[in-house]
């Protein structure tokens, strides 16, 4: 299948995609968002201990990442919920259908054309907020924060990933847009009372291993043990490193995961759609 890809059709579709979104101000919008938040948290994320000001790439970084678990991947299954669906109740799906592009193309065609939307927009919003205090970061400051935007754009690619799957699901873009807001409630609110209800239940005799592995189920989650152990101070933040067991704990690991979470579900869109 992979060695039969038109990747001259795929980038005309990617490319639509992207261009419809910029077009409509959706990229500008989002990165105008990502770069006050980004502003607004380097100065006063410290503001409830009685300080403000920019204290530190690690502390900004570590007050990002809980506003990013909720942003990025609302803004993900709000971009991606209707991306088949809504090309099929639009009547469009079947004239793309006609042409000589296979369903495969289209679907990856439309990924990587939202996927360039989405991270475009995290990587310039996230960019330009801290452009005013870029006279205070160093190189290991703007490397720690590259990595930080990276992961970002990781997760919200995942989410993008599940939300196309929903699309291809879905009959309609009504029920399509339910399931996606209903995955987004749960990966982002649900999944983790679950798991501290899980662990009042076992009153605290869930092992470590096992409370690890159930994190790996929840990209919001990789994304969150990917910015905490890149840095000590994050740790120290988050508590966690007396609970992760070494092996889920290095960052090549949980990218991988990540990726995971990426590729499994726009497979299971591919597997449909077909």
């Amino acid at each position: 299948m992979f060695m039969h890809i038109d990747w001259a059709q795929v980038r005309v579709i990617a490319a639509k995609e992207c261009r419809e979104r910029i077009r409509n101000w959706w990229v500008l919008a989002v990165a105008a968002i990502f770069a006050l938040f980004a502003l607004a948290i380097a100065y006063f994320g410290t503001a409830q201990q009685g300080a403000v000001g920019f204290h530190g790439i690690d502390v900004t970084i570590a007050s990002l990442v809980s506003l990013v678990i909720y942003l990025v991947p609302l803004i993900a299954v709000i971009l991606g919920y209707d991306a088949i669906v809504g090309e099929k109740e639009l009547g469009s799906l079947e004239l793309l259908l006609s042409m000589p592009i296979t369903r495969f193309e289209i679907l990856l065609g439309k990924y990587l054309g939202l996927s360039a939307a989405l991270a475009s927009a995290t990587a310039i919003g996230f960019g330009a907020g801290l452009l005013p205090l870029a006279a205070q970061l160093n190189s290991h400051d703007l490397y720690h924060y590259a990595g930080f935007v990276l992961s970002a754009i990781l997760m919200g690619m995942a989410f993008l990933s599940l939300a196309l799957w929903m699309s291809v699901v879905a009959q309609d873009r009504m029920r399509a847009s339910g399931m996606a807001i209903a995955m987004w409630f749960f990966f982002v609110l649900i999944f983790d009372l679950l798991l501290m209800g899980m662990l009042v239940v076992s009153k605290g005799n869930l092992g470590s291993t096992v409370f690890a592995s159930l994190l790996m189920l929840n990209p919001a989650d990789v994304f969150r043990l990917l910015n905490i152990f890149s840095s000590q101070q994050v740790q120290t933040m988050y508590g966690l490193a007396t609970v992760m067991p070494d092996s889920l704990t290095n960052p090549l690991v949980l990218s991988g995961i990540m990726l995971g979470w990426i590729i499994a579900p726009f497979l299971l869109a591919k597997w449909r759609f077909k």
